[in-house]
This record gives structure tokens, sequence and C-alpha cells, in this order.
């Protein structure tokens, strides 16, 4: 039987892939539930320390599962409750990404549209290969993308959003990378190499550090400036006080490698 979304450990780092090519990836029901599956048993695993989220075949990530959400149609309530319950688990996915304890990167290929572009636009960072198109293209069948609009508003300017939003048109990788929407573009043939070195940079870092500054960033963004600076300035101060940042530290001033407990 097919995992929908298959896990390779690669030492440190996490391989998560979407395995659906036929639907190009569809967020479907059963995509979502394997990916909230998949996240939950990652973030209770302290030796994982990146996470690489990519999709099989010729493309990331298609969206919702279009022909799924019709059948819905079918309930007495005409799909109501179902479509509640369908943006309140999506959400629900959306969310636990930069809630994970291990930074996530976006190796992003082909269309990344919808739900798929929302799903770029929650993990921490994104590399994609030339000639990827990225688009909330929801608008041209008449259904707004409103909840994939949450996580793209909070990635790429205001302006920027609305007119994809409203024009329905996809913008490609080098334009996702000029308005904040990926970290880096790269030839087709390169895209897991460079993911790779980005995932084996990070994994090189003091994990522990990557872990509460990563809740840090994410929790510091809504505040106003005042209370960021208090709230990140407590975080260091607890940071500050670890045995190994102590050592990586003096480290530094010693030039030497630092000798890190984990």
């Amino acid at each position: 039987m097919t995992d929908l979304v298959e896990l390779e450990r690669r030492n440190v780092i996490a391989h998560l892939t979407m395995n659906a090519p036929g639907s190009l990836n569809a967020l479907s029901d059963a995509m979502l539930a394997r990916l909230k599956a998949r996240l939950t048993e990652i973030a209770a695993d302290p030796t994982i320390r990146v996470v690489v989220l990519k999709g099989a075949g010729k493309a990331f990530c298609a969206g919702h599962d279009l022909k799924e959400m019709q059948a819905g149609r079918q309930a007495p309530d005409k799909g109501r409750a179902y479509f509640a319950d369908l943006f309140f688990r999506c959400a629900e996915v959306m969310q636990m990404i930069p809630a994970l304890p291990q930074p996530v990167i976006a190796e992003v290929h082909g269309i990344a549209t919808a739900a798929g572009c929302q799903l770029v636009a929650s993990c921490d960072l994104a590399v994609a290969a030339e000639g990827t198109r990225f688009g909330v293209n929801g608008v041209n069948i008449g259904l707004f993308c409103s909840t994939p609009m949450v996580a793209l508003s909070r990635n790429v300017p205001r302006k920027v959003a609305f007119e994809m939003l409203t024009t329905g048109e996809f913008i490609d990788a080098a334009r996702a990378r000029e308005v904040g929407l990926v970290n880096r573009v790269v030839p087709h043939d390169a895209l897991g190499a460079e993911t790779d070195r980005l995932a084996e940079t990070l994994a090189a870092k003091l994990g522990a550090a990557v872990k509460i500054g990563k809740r840090a960033f994410y929790d510091q963004l809504p505040l106003d400036l005042a209370a960021a600076y208090d709230h990140t300035a407590a975080v260091m101060v607890e940071n500050m006080l670890w045995r190994d940042t102590e050592e990586g530290i003096s480290a530094f001033i010693e030039k030497r490698k630092p000798d890190w407990a984990e």
C-alpha cells in the first residue's frame, strides 16, 4: 500500500514526500490526515533537527482535491459541515508547521497552487526550482482563496498578495523570491542538492538554540515593538544560561570548535 506521505531519515534530517503524483499531491482528506500524523511524529522526535517537505511527480502540490470537495455537496446540508471541517483540518496542519520545533524547508517544483501555495508559505524556508509557478488561483473558479490568504499575506507584501488573490494570476519562481515567498531559486536538476545544503547548514547549528529561536520568532511577530523586545530579551537570557551556549561563546573567543553536549 502506498504511503501518502513518505518519511526518509537522512541522519538528523527528515525528508517528507507527499506521494500522490496522480492528483498532483492534492490535499485530500487522506493526505491531510497523513501530513498531520507525520508532523506529530516528527514533533515528538528530538533526534530530528530539520525537515524537508516535497512532492512526488510533476508538482509540489495543487491544493485541495476539488473532486472530493464537490462530492461533499451531496450531504443534506449541501456540504456545509464537511467544508467547515475540511478547512479546520487544513488550517490545523498549516499551523503545525510553524509550531514544529524543527525548521521546515519546502522543496518546490512544478506548481504550488491555492492550498499548495499556502503550504509553501506556511513553511519556515523554501527552495524552488526554476520554472516553478505559484498561485492562489481559486478566484478563477469562483472560490476566493481566503484560507491560503492567511499564510500568503504573512509572507509577501500586502499589495502583492492582494493582486495574486484577486487576479488569480501565477508568479514564477524568480518573482516568488523577489517578493519573499521563497528563499532560493535554482535549476531543476540542482533543487535537491541545494535544499540538502540548506538543511545541513541548519542541522549543524546547536539544535536547542534553533528550537528556542524558531519559537521566539513566531511568538514575537504579532507583538508590538516594546513587547517583542521584552519577550525576546527573556528568551535570550534563558539561552545565555545554557552550558552549550557558554561553551559556544568560549570556543568562538578561543578560535576552536565548540564541544557541544548534544
